[in-house]
Formats: C-alpha cells, structure tokens, sequence
C-alpha cells in the first residue's frame, strides 16, 4: 500500500473502494463510502510484524506454561457473568448500545466497584469532565482514585498513562478517537482501526484492561469497530427490552461463554441488578391463564429462565394471513404454525398471527417450539392452558417433539417458581409429563381441560 493513498472506505463495513460507489457490495449500506486518505500505516504495521517474525522464538505447545488468567471482580455478578468471571488483565472489551441506554454509567459503576487497588481511568472522549462529575453525584460514586482525562488523541492519551500504572481503561467512545496518521476527519473506519490497534497493545504489553464504548447504527450493529472485533477478547451489546429492563449478552468472549445474559434495570440512582429474572419476565395472576398464553423453560448460557410466549390469531382482513413476530423468528413462528396445521387440522392461513414474548426477551434457542405450539394451540381454539404448567422442546416437521439440553436446569427452575408440569420429551416423574408426538401434547391439554372443575 502506498502512503498518501487515497480510497473510498465504506463507513458501515470498512469496505475500501477506488472509486465512489452509491451501494456498499459487502454490506448493502447506501450513500456510506467516504473518500479516505491512508497514511500507510496498515503497510508499515505489516512490515514491522514480518521482521518480528524473525527473531521471534518458536517454542512447542508441549512446553508452554499456562497459568489461569488473573480477574478482577468487577462488583456486579451480573456483569462478572458475561464476562466468563471478571476482567482479565490485559484483555480489551468492546462495549456497544444505543445512544442513552447505559454504558456510560455502567462503565463508571464498574469503575466504583472494582476490586483493585490501582488507580483507574476514564477517558472521556465525548463528555466534558464537568458532565462525568455531575453523572457520578447521581450514581452515587464514591471512589476517589478514579482519574478522569478529557482528550481524544491517541498520542496524548498513551503518554498521560505513562506516568500512572491504571487497573482498568475506560475510553468513552472509540468512535471519538482520532490521530494525525489515520487522516483527517474523526470518526472515520482508519481512525477507529488505528486508534484500538494502539491502544489494545498498550493494554495487553503492560496488562491493563482496557473496555471500549462503542455507539451502533440504525440496523442495530455496532458502528465502525465491525473491523476491529478481531482486535478486541470479548463483545458486549446492552439492549433494552422494556421500560427499564436492560440485557448484556457477550457476543464474543475468549475467556469464557458468548451464551450468558446479564440483567439490569434502570433506576434514579443508576443500574441495578435483578436477582430473579424469572419473575421479570413473569406475570402475576390470581385467577386462570388466559387464552393464548404459555410458560416456557429457556436455557440463557448458564442460567434458566421462565418467560411467557404470548399469541394472538385474528381473521385476517386480506383473506391471507400474515405473521408479526419481533421477539421470536417469523419464520420458525410460521414453521410451528405450518407443522399444527397439516398434524392437528387446525388451519391458520386465514389468520393473522401476533406473537410476542413477556419482558421483551428474544428467544432463538430450538427448545422454544414447543411453548410456542401451545400458544398458538390456545390462541386458535380459544382455550387456556393450566396453571402451573410449563414446557420446552423441538418441534420437528413430522410433528415430534425431540428432547432439549439441561432438562434438569429447567425443572428445578420451574419447581422453585411454583410450575408442577413440565411438558417435555423425556421420561416420566415427578413434575415431568413426558410427550413424543404433538397429537399427544394436544390429547393431554383436551384431558386437562375437561378434567377441570
């Protein structure tokens, strides 16, 4: 690569093009090509590497020494959960969310609360020091060693953490990052690569952990660092699924699980973990289930949870139905409602079909189709489901119900929320009413309900 180059760089994807296209071939953005100058640094980066790879070592797998990663406690079990168990030393996470939704002030309470003795910085890149102030008074922070620094270049970054020896990097927000070799304009896919690059191998040679805040497009993506994932150990995404109700899920995590989900909620006095998520996701009723409703038992990473799948089927006005499902996959909502249809004779093509989960919980995991059969089950034929009883399990295109992991995690979560039935493939015993086909599930809940007082 030639220095002073000039290329279109796509600000979505990264993708670099010679000349100005109106649509992104890689990842279909339009109007997001930007005419970059490269410094050559990339170039110059890859030499550097080739020459280490002289004079480096080789040395065999057999005689590596490994020693467990040393974490630190972050102070949120939650957060720590995501994690795989606490910040390792010398990693880089990469934080992204919505504008508002939290990460600056779940940063700065995990600055507050982390079990180290070190000093710990926050480099605030799109926030006056003023307004970091005003944030911690509100959450309460009491740390004093928490240094603050109001800057975004990167050389003046790394030498203002020369002086100090930090327990923890905070930088708010890598898109503000900029540096003369990347180019001119901020923001831009060379700024960011260049600026995490520089500062991740600060983190990992002096064993610092370092957590990027990263904004995310209109799609939902993170913005820019796309590029750099490969850079950073693990990605967090923060998401909102109700009024208050915040999820970390770690989409990437070299040191532990990318299936675990933490849950916060946002109060006056900052984000609060919630002990039981079940009952977030639960509601409270006295008298009978209502129609179209159904309990399900799901596996998120190491934790199960109960959460209601909730359908409604309506005449569709067209004359051919249509499906409006956010929160579960439309296209499994419509394979779940096909398989009912040619098994049990109950026809939805006439329908308009809504489904929604309880608590604003995603759920992809196969062990959904089940619950969601009920649901629709109970939607079309305007019969509750009992109380107490709950379910999880694959739903093949030959009607079968196949059996799903972790069935005991599932029980005993159902169990200590007060389910007595947990409908499933397996064997038959206390709590657990074993099913193989859908035609049986559908011959039990007909049982069930004329057996009701």
């Amino acid at each position: 690569m030639k220095k002073n180059t000039r290329v279109f760089v796509c600000q979505s994807c990264g993708k670099q093009e010679s000349r100005w296209l109106g649509r992104c071939p890689a990842c279909g953005a339009w109007n997001s090509f930007v005419e970059t100058q490269l410094t050559g640094f990339e170039a110059e980066g890859s030499q550097e590497r080739e020459i280490g790879r002289k004079v480096a070592g080789l040395t065999p797998l057999a005689d590596i020494d490994v020693t467990e990663a040393r974490r630190l406690g972050t102070g949120m079990a939650e957060l720590d959960r995501c994690l795989g168990g606490g910040l390792v030393k010398g990693s880089v996470v990469l934080l992204g969310g919505e504008p508002g939704i939290g990460k600056s002030t779940l940063t700065l309470q995990l600055l507050d609360r982390l079990q180290t003795d070190l000093p710990l910085v926050l480099v605030a890149g799109e926030e006056s020091s003023a307004q970091v102030k005003l944030r911690s008074k509100r959450l309460g922070i009491s740390r004093s060693d928490i240094l603050v620094i109001e800057e975004t270049r990167v050389t003046s970054i790394e030498q203002a953490l020369q002086d100090i020896e930090p327990g923890c990097v905070v930088v708010d927000s890598i898109q503000a990052l900029r540096s003369p070799e990347a180019g001119d304009i901020p923001g831009t896919i060379n700024q960011v690569k260049y600026g995490a690059y520089e500062l991740s191998e600060w983190a990992r040679l002096r064993g610092v952990p370092l957590i990027f805040i990263a904004h995310v497009t209109k799609g939902g993506l993170i913005a820019g660092p796309k590029t750099i994932e490969h850079l950073v150990d693990t990605v967090l995404q923060f998401e909102e699924a109700e009024a208050g109700l915040r999820l970390l899920r770690a989409l990437k995590n070299r040191f532990g699980s990318v299936d675990e989900l933490g849950l916060f909620r946002m109060e006056e006095s900052g984000l609060t973990e919630v002990p039981n998520p079940s009952q977030v996701f639960l509601q409270n009723r006295d008298g009978p289930m209502p129609a179209g409703t159904a309990i399900a038992s799901v596996i998120e990473g190491s934790r199960a949870l109960l959460v209601e799948v909730q359908a409604l089927t309506v005449s569709a006005k067209a004359g051919l139905g249509r499906v409006s499902s956010d929160k579960i996959d439309s296209t499994r909502v419509q394979r779940v409602a096909a398989v009912i249809e040619k098994h049990l004779g109950l026809s939805f093509t006439d329908q308009d079909i809504y489904v929604n989960v309880g608590g604003g919980l995603r759920l992809s995991e196969p062990a959904v189709d089940l619950p969601l059969a009920l649901a629709l089950i109970s939607a079309r034929t305007q019969r509750p489901l009992l109380r107490g009883l709950c379910a999880a399990g694959e739903l093949s295109l030959a009607a079968e119900v196949r059996s799903v992991p972790a069935l005991k995690r599932r029980l005993k979560a159902a169990v200590d929320l007060g389910m007595n039935l947990l409908l499933c493939r397996g064997e038959a015993e206390e709590f657990v009413q074993p099913v193989k086909r859908l035609n049986e599930v559908l011959a039990f809940l007909t049982e069930s309900s004329s057996g009701r007082p």
